[in-house]
């Protein structure tokens, strides 16, 4: 959508949101382009990118929006209510963007203006229960093993608003790359930290077009 590709060019994003509605629907039995239409005029939205839950259906994505305050309306306002309306519990977190500027730019990001070599076949989301102020936190260590691992496309960090939780979004060539790192080794990374973790394994193949209509930054 030229209003909304021209906005990610003026104004500078400055916070992620994260949802995930608890529902079993795959993404072509959602009335997905009547939800898109309702966000793309939410205040300060920039971008989506559709989530489909591997193995579960569940329907959510990663937003982009101008400012905090812009991505704290959504989750307090337009979101539950669209849970409600599929009478559903909801997952929300919002995140700091620009404090994972840098360490973002140095894994691709395509939020950061990286052109992914190829279309993602599967994003992973993760957090990890800490409370680590992102200035402090390991990612000059942690971003060159990520890099190695099979069929990894990017990763754009995520640091948790009033939590400093740790975690990301990544893009891998397969879901059976994303799932071997989801299982593997993620788990060995958050044994160092000692801390209980999340992570979701999402189908990037199903939700193509409906991101590509929210101007997702893994199609530009």
């Amino acid at each position: 959508m030229p209003r909304i590709a021209a906005n990610m060019k003026e104004k500078p994003m400055k916070a992620f949101v994260y949802t995930e509605l608890q529902i079993s629907s795959p993404i072509d039995a959602a009335p997905w382009q009547d939800i898109n239409e309702a966000i793309k005029a939410e205040n300060g939205f920039l971008n989506k990118t559709w989530l489909s839950g591997v193995g579960t259906h569940s329907l959510g994505g990663l937003y982009a929006f101008e400012t905090i305050k812009d991505a704290q309306k959504f989750v307090t306002g337009y979101f539950p209510n669209e849970a409600k309306k599929f009478g559903v519990a909801q997952t929300t977190r919002i995140f700091d963007a620009l404090v994972t500027e840098e360490a973002s730019r140095d894994m691709n990001s395509p939020h950061f203006g990286a052109k992914l070599s190829q279309k993602p076949g599967a994003y992973v989301y993760t957090e990890v229960q800490v409370g680590v102020p992102f200035g402090t936190a390991p990612w000059r260590d942690l971003n060159p093993t990520i890099k190695k691992q099979a069929g990894f496309l990017s990763k754009t960090w995520l640091s948790g608003i009033g939590t400093n939780s740790l975690g990301g979004i990544y893009a891998f060539d397969t879901i059976e790359n994303a799932q071997k790192f989801a299982l593997v080794y993620f788990p060995s990374e958050t044994a160092v930290l000692n801390a209980a973790y999340t992570t979701r394994v999402f189908d990037a193949d199903a939700t193509e077009t409906a991101s590509r209509d929210m101007n997702s930054p893994f199609y530009a």
